[in-house]
């Protein structure tokens, strides 16, 4: 590493130059980087030169670590507010935990790779997510022709990594991947033609290939076996016929239940009903609420700000998603083998007209859709059941205006929101049941335009951003 410190002291005084020249390339990097990381989190970047990005990215709490002493010193005159410090990770002595790890170009030249993972375990916590930016294989020869012209700073790039080699890593490492991003196909600005290739051109499948920065978003494998308090919301309108059954039926777990009951103006009857049940079932935690908007997205959105246990579940109330399989998905997330668990009902048989035949292509349609456009699996985004912690929603409902109040159904804001906050997604196979009781609530053709007009704002915002 000595000769590597020495290669990059000679070069501090000059990189702020090479930056110069390349303000265009440097802008799309940290704005990806920015997306990836919210304002006001405790950040540490490893190999962070003289400080740019960790700059960029706004930190409450930003620590930046490199071999190379002279950058260093660039890095604490240029910006006094962040921490600056000559070392490596595994000569690092603190006790601090970070939201976000950056290692930006870094694997390209270090010995050992899984060594280097391992050795930033001690700063992770449970949610802590770690950013790894690499180039393509694809553009040595051109980055070394730049080298060459001078354009480019000069590095000792020994390891040109695959997406396959660092998912190996990963596992060994004792990572998971969370998602995968690649970017920037034109590195300088060509007025126009730039902006509808970087921003369009290099997103679309197969051509994302040959983008210059590939980023891999992971997280420490970290199981836990604590239990958590559990808060059920059960938004329902005209569902008189399934609420003492969405009691009596849902298994005991957890260290406490509370069922959230959400009415939405029903004719049936649905909110005296839920009183009903609250006197006839005094041992059960339930409470009741008046919804004061419409629509089911409204219902979540109150409901879950009102809850207080520390896993926040939907339970339809039409019961088409049997209350039994609720343990399954309090599992996932106290074993933390999930950040956000979404219920998957394209799995098993279904019973007879328990999902139309548009309906069933429609969300077949929209499971492929999203899965490219989130860059997680999913078959099923429109299964009600979903979980989350509540400590996950009130940060996703405090940048809920990065996406605004768009969603009338509940299900996308969530999806959006922790696809976005580069959470662990899992699908959990459920079986889907015919409703015992009244009539759906969905129109098919009126809920198919609005989710269509979601496709694009989605696209606009995530992957087209």
């Amino acid at each position: 590493m000595t000769s590597l410190a020495e290669h990059y002291d000679k070069l501090a005084l000059k990189r702020d130059a090479y930056k110069s020249k390349h303000k265009y390339y440097y802008s799309l990097l940290y704005k990806q980087y920015r997306y990836f990381i919210p304002d006001g989190k405790k950040v540490l970047e490893v190999g962070c030169s003289t400080g740019d990005l960790l700059n960029a990215v706004k930190p409450s709490l930003g620590l930046g670590i490199d071999i190379s002493a002279e950058t260093i010193k660039i890095a604490k005159h240029k910006y006094p507010h962040l921490i600056f410090e000559t070392a490596e990770v595994g000569t690092l002595k603190l006790r601090e935990q970070f939201d976000f790890i950056i290692l930006s170009g870094v694997l390209g030249e270090v010995e050992d790779i899984q060594k280097l993972l391992e050795q930033l375990k001690p700063f992770c916590h449970r949610g802590t997510r770690i950013i790894i930016e690499y180039y393509s294989y694809y553009w040595q020869y051109i980055l070394k022709f730049g080298e060459m012209m001078w354009s480019k700073i000069p590095q000792k790039i020994q390891n040109w990594v695959t997406a396959e080699d660092l998912l190996n890593f990963f596992e060994l490492a004792g990572y998971e991947p969370i998602q995968q991003e690649r970017a920037i196909l034109l590195p300088f600005n060509i007025w126009g033609i730039s902006y509808l290739i970087n921003r369009f051109i290099a997103k679309l499948p197969i051509i994302n290939t040959l983008t210059l920065n590939h980023f891999f978003v992971v997280r420490p494998i970290i199981t836990t076996k604590e239990e958590l308090s559990v808060s059920i919301l059960v938004p329902c309108r005209n569902e008189k016929g399934n609420i003492e059954s969405a009691v009596t039926r849902t298994p005991v777990f957890g260290k406490h239940q509370e069922f959230m009951f959400v009415e939405g103006h029903s004719k049936d009857g649905t909110y005296e009903e839920v009183e009903r049940i609250i006197k006839k079932y005094p041992n059960k935690d339930i409470k009741l609420f008046r919804q004061p908007g419409k629509g089911k997205g409204d219902a979540v959105r109150f409901g879950f700000n009102k809850s207080s246990g520390d896993v926040l579940m939907i339970l339809d109330a039409d019961l088409t998603v049997a209350p039994e399989e609720l343990p399954k998905f309090y599992d996932v997330m106290r074993d933390n083998r999930a950040e956000f668990v979404n219920g998957c009902r394209l799995v098993y048989p279904m019973e007879s007209e328990a999902m139309r035949f548009l309906n069933l292509c429609a969300n077949k349609f929209f499971g492929l859709f999203f899965s490219w456009l989130l860059g997680q699996r999913f078959r099923d985004t429109l299964c009600g059941t979903k979980v989350i912690s509540k400590k996950n929603y009130e940060e996703l409902a405090a940048n809920r205006a990065y996406f605004g109040d768009f969603d009338p159904f509940g299900d996308f804001d969530l999806i959006f929101g922790a696809a976005k906050m580069n959470l662990k997604i899992m699908e959990l196979p459920i079986r889907y049941r015919s409703r015992a009781y009244g009539t759906t609530q969905i129109q098919r053709f009126r809920h198919g335009l609005l989710l269509f007009k979601m496709c694009f704002f989605a696209m606009r915002k995530i992957k087209f951003r």
